[in-house]
């Protein structure tokens, strides 16, 4: 059950006409009272003899009898409660006692004899409005200070005692949402989104991997938004704002919206936060020792391997780390996914943006991210946005369900570390993208994996039988569930290539098994599969399946189904990798 504190207006009869109105889009249908502070208020919805103009009357008539000096300029409250899409349809009695609480809880009328006057309306299945003149009989103002929260509270406790949908408890980090006015206009025009979560994601995909105030803006042009900065007598540039092109108000001028209100972080000043770098953290792991200079990136296949590498010691970072660290951290991979989703192909770029627009309410929270342990992470979004589009198919593809397996273990971990914080509604956006990332690692392992597939396949039984040998040897516990698995083949040819660049595979299989527990995994051999080629740097995918082709040329293969990365235990995040 969702309420919301709308802004206070002057227009009493105005709102009233819109509650009893048909809608803007003819949704209102039987608009009636509810309820309302003496339970005798007229009704126009009900009772043809009674005007609109009569209750507007009955409502104000607290404001009529102050002098002018002492009336508020704006009187009118309103309060929208709305219940979850699977929730049951309610009685009007019952819409009528949450209207009563409601205004108990908010202050409004708090049950001293004195409160305020209001009504509820109820004008669809799911909803009601309260209208309220924010002056108490006793010709004092009220007290509703908070009002949001203490809504918020007690829609809690009504959710709990109607067995309704219960909604994870806000903490106040969350993106303000669109208005309703904002919605409309989103439907009037054709558009998919409102204008305001239309800039808000792509602000939020143009500073991944940003270095500078010039990159950012510069970026911001490239994507096509308008741009106007506030800039201080000084010359200092204080902050911005954007607008749509074709975003316009009644005067036909762009409708811009500040940084800071489409989602805190992405203000300026926090947007600075990202490029500094404390004198304590001049390497990714806060060591405080100069870290040497990395190669420049040569592809995407490149780029999306040392984000592997960066997603893994974020890994580490989040399960070890302190508070600040580990946030920042959890905010850096919120770049990775949106750089992610920027630059992967086109048959996993629905589900990249949809994991990287979930995430984002998962990246901030009331633990402040400490900036400059992320630096790792965020040259990796950088990497990933300067190599340019991966292909779908071959190293690309390879790589990119590489990272994007990384980047599911990398969700669930921040999952789990909201869920020990009490973080609610964190935990539970990070949840979400990882199955966006689940969805999406499936079309992207398709093909890769059923080279690799094809390749075990090909291996002599000798070969095959000495690396079952050495598996039993190194994992004697889960070797018989491994053959058992379709990825086996896959993993036995990933064996074979690591034996062939001159590495143990022994040694690194046994390390692959103990960084995160494995008897969980849906796939054990799937998730072994990356861990060594990554750890053993080979290619993410050997171009031909008898493996006579050169090692870097790209081949063609018929995709397979393949096993999902996740765990069969979503709901228990900490029991991954």
């Amino acid at each position: 059950m969702i309420p919301r504190i709308h802004q206070q207006g002057s227009n009493t009869l105005g709102l009233l006409h819109y509650l009893y109105g048909k809608g803007t889009h003819e949704e209102h249908i039987d608009p009636h009272l509810v309820a309302s502070f003496d339970g005798m208020a007229p009704d126009p919805g009900r009772d043809p003899s009674v005007t609109k103009k009569d209750l507007q009357h009955l409502l104000d008539q607290p404001l009529s009898l102050l002098d002018a000096g002492q009336r508020p300029g704006k009187h009118v409250w309103h309060c929208s409660v709305r219940a979850a899409p699977d929730d049951p349809i309610l009685s009007d009695e019952q819409w009528g006692d949450i209207a009563r609480r409601m205004v108990a809880a908010t202050g409004i009328d708090p049950g001293d004899g004195a409160g305020c006057r209001w009504a509820a309306v109820r004008h669809a299945d799911d909803h009601i409005h309260i209208i309220a003149t924010l002056v108490r009989e006793d010709g004092r103002r009220p007290n509703h200070h908070r009002s949001g929260k203490r809504a918020q509270a007690e829609c809690r406790l009504i959710e709990k005692e109607l067995g309704l949908h219960q909604i994870a408890p806000g903490d106040g980090t969350a993106a303000k949402r669109a208005t309703s006015a904002e919605r409309h206009k989103a439907e009037r025009t054709g558009r998919e989104h409102p204008a305001r979560e239309e800039l808000r994601e792509t602000v939020r995909r143009t500073v991944a991997g940003t270095d500078s105030e010039e990159e950012f803006f510069d970026r911001l042009a490239s994507a096509g938004l308008l741009i106007r900065k506030r800039v201080a007598p000084s010359g200092d540039l204080l902050g911005y704002k954007v607008a749509l092109p074709d975003d316009r108000n009644g005067e036909t001028e762009p409708v811009f919206y500040a940084g800071s209100t489409l989602a805190p972080d992405l203000s300026l000043p926090r947007i600075r936060e990202r490029w500094s770098l404390p004198a304590e953290a001049t390497s990714a792991d806060g060591s405080g020792r100069e870290q040497p200079a990395l190669p420049d990136v040569t592809g995407p296949a490149f780029a999306r391997r040392r984000a592997s590498a960066a997603t893994w010691q974020a890994l580490l970072i989040i399960d070890q780390g302190d508070d600040g660290t580990a946030a920042a951290q959890i905010a850096a991979a919120g770049e990775i996914l949106d750089a992610l989703a920027k630059t992967s192909a086109a048959h996993t770029r629905k589900e990249l943006r949809e994991a990287a627009f979930a995430f984002e309410r998962a990246s901030r929270s009331h633990i402040r991210a400490v900036r400059g342990h992320d630096r790792a992470l965020r040259q990796a979004a950088r990497d990933l946005i300067h190599s340019g589009t991966a292909l779908g198919r071959g190293e690309d593809g390879a790589t990119t369900a590489m990272l994007i397996d990384m980047a599911f273990f990398l969700a669930i971990a921040a999952a789990n570390w909201h869920a020990k914080k009490e973080h609610a509604q964190q935990a539970a956006a990070a949840q979400q993208a990882a199955e966006h990332l689940r969805a999406a690692y499936q079309a992207a392992a398709a093909q890769p994996m059923a080279v690799l597939r094809q390749r075990g396949q090909r291996l002599t039984p000798r070969v095959r039988q000495r690396h079952a040998a050495l598996l039993q040897q190194v994992l004697p516990e889960l070797a018989e569930r491994i053959r058992a698995e379709a990825g086996w083949a896959a993993l036995a040819a990933t064996l074979d290539d690591v034996r062939k660049a001159g590495h143990d595979p022994a040694v690194l299989l046994a390390d692959a098994s103990r960084r995160r527990e494995l008897d969980t995994a849906d796939s054990i051999s799937n998730v072994l599969v990356w861990r060594l080629r990554r750890s053993a740097h080979l290619l993410a995918l050997p171009a031909s399946p008898d493996a006579t082709a050169t090692m870097g040329t790209r081949r063609t293969a018929s995709p397979a189904p393949v096993t999902q990365p996740a765990t069969s235990a979503v709901n228990d995040p900490s029991r991954r990798r």
